[in-house]
C-alpha cells in the first residue's frame, strides 16, 4: 500500500495488478465500428412502443418501422422494466435510479492519487462506497456517493419528475428498501448536502485531502433493480 500509494491510508491492501481503467467513449465507438464491419445495423432514435412475442420471433414497433427479430436482448439501463413490460411481461422488480455524485481533485492535488483507490465494500449495500478513480486524461475521481433521484435521468440534485417519483413511491418495494436502509439512505443524502462530511469519507483513505483540493465533478445515474421484497439486486 505504501509503495504504491504512499499517501492512501489502510490495515492492508490488496493489488488487483488486472484491474484498469478505458476510455469508455472510446470503446463504444470501436464496437459500433465492427458491428457495422460485419454487416449490422444501428438504428437511433427509433424509440420501442410495443414488443409482440410470436411462436419463434418477436416484432419490434417503433416509431420508424417495424422489424421482425429472432432474439431481442432488452439494454436499456434505467428504462429496462418499462421495456419488459412492453412485451407483456410484468417483473417482480422495478428500476431505481440512484445518482452518484463525484468531485474532482484540482490538477495541483493530482500527486495523491496514482492510481484507483477502492474501500471494502459493504456486502449487504450493493455499492462500492466512495473511492479515486484516475482517469484516461489523468483527471482523477473523488466519489461517489448513491442518493436516490427522483429522476430516471436525475443528474442534477433538485430535478424531479413527478412520473418517475409516483412510481416509485407507490411500489411496495420502495417503503421495504426504506426501512432496511433509511440509515445508509441518510448517511448518503448527508455527504450529498455537507462538503464536509463528503471530505471525512475520502480522508479515511487519503488523509491528507482537504475539501480546498476538491472542485465540483460530474455526476452518473445507476439503474438499480429493487425487488418487491425491499432487496436491493446486484
Amino acid at each position: 500500500l505504501r509503495e504504491l500509494e504512499p499517501h492512501a491510508r489502510g490495515v492492508q491492501a490488496l493489488h488487483s495488478s488486472a484491474t484498469g481503467i478505458i476510455d469508455f467513449r472510446s470503446v463504444v465507438e470501436k464496437l459500433a465500428e465492427v458491428i457495422q464491419r460485419q454487416g449490422g445495423t444501428i438504428l437511433t432514435k427509433a424509440k420501442i412502443s410495443r414488443l409482440v412475442n410470436r411462436s419463434k420471433t418477436c416484432l419490434v414497433v417503433t416509431t420508424l418501422e417495424n422489424y421482425q427479430a429472432s432474439l431481442v436482448i432488452n439494454c436499456a439501463g434505467l428504462f429496462a422494466d418499462r421495456v419488459a413490460a412492453l412485451s407483456g411481461i410484468s417483473p417482480d422488480l422495478k428500476i431505481f435510479p440512484f445518482r452518484g455524485e463525484y468531485y474532482a481533485i484540482k490538477p495541483e492535488s493530482r500527486y495523491l492519487v496514482k492510481n484507483l483507490i477502492y474501500p471494502v465494500p459493504d456486502p449487504q449495500f450493493p455499492f462500492l462506497g466512495v473511492h479515486f478513480t484516475r482517469e484516461m486524461d489523468g483527471n482523477i475521481e473523488a466519489g461517489p456517493n448513491a442518493v436516490l433521484a427522483f429522476a430516471r435521468e436525475g443528474y442534477r440534485k433538485l430535478q424531479f419528475d413527478l412520473k418517475d417519483s409516483w412510481e416509485m413511491v407507490s411500489y411496495p418495494g420502495f417503503w421495504r428498501m426504506a426501512q432496511k436502509y433509511w440509515r445508509q439512505g441518510f448517511q448518503e443524502y448527508y455527504r450529498s448536502l455537507n462538503k464536509l462530511a463528503f471530505v471525512r469519507t475520502l480522508q479515511k483513505l487519503v488523509p491528507s485531502v482537504t475539501s480546498s483540493d476538491l472542485m465540483p465533478g460530474d455526476a452518473g445515474v445507476r439503474a438499480m433493480a429493487l425487488h418487491q421484497n425491499g432487496d436491493l439486486l446486484d
